[in-house]
C-alpha cells in the first residue's frame, strides 16, 4: 500500500469521526441532561457497575480467582474509603481500589 492511500484512510476515518461529533454537538443542545429519561439511564447504569464491582469480588475469574475473599474485599473497603474521603471522586476511589488490591497480594500472598 502506498503512503498516499494510507493517509487518505487516515483522513477518511478522521472526517467520519468528525462528523459523528457535529452531529452530537447539534443534537446535544436538544438534550435535558436533569431530564427523566436520562435520570432513569444514570441509576441504570450505576446499578450495572456495582453489580460487576460485586461479581468480581464474590465470582471472580482468572487471575483474580487466585486471590483470597478477604483481599478482595479489604480492597474493595479502602477504595470505597477513597472515594468518600475525597468527595465522591471515582478516580480516587479506583486508584486506591487497585493500589491496595496490588500492594496486598504483593506483601500478603
Amino acid at each position: 500500500m502506498s503512503t498516499e492511500s494510507l493517509w487518505l484512510i487516515v483522513l477518511g476515518c478522521g472526517a467520519a469521526t468528525f462528523v459523528w461529533r457535529a452531529l452530537g454537538v447539534v443534537v446535544v443542545k436538544r438534550i435535558d441532561a436533569n431530564g427523566a429519561f436520562f435520570q432513569w439511564v444514570t441509576c441504570v447504569s450505576y446499578a450495572m457497575v456495582a453489580g460487576l464491582v460485586f461479581r468480581m469480588i464474590l465470582m471472580p475469574e482468572s487471575e483474580l480467582a487466585n486471590v483470597s475473599l478477604p483481599i478482595r474485599i479489604a480492597a474493595l473497603v479502602m477504595a470505597f474509603a477513597a472515594y468518600f474521603l475525597f468527595k465522591r471522586r471515582l478516580l480516587a476511589g479506583v486508584v486506591a481500589g487497585g493500589v491496595s488490591l496490588s500492594a496486598m497480594v504483593t506483601w500478603l500472598s
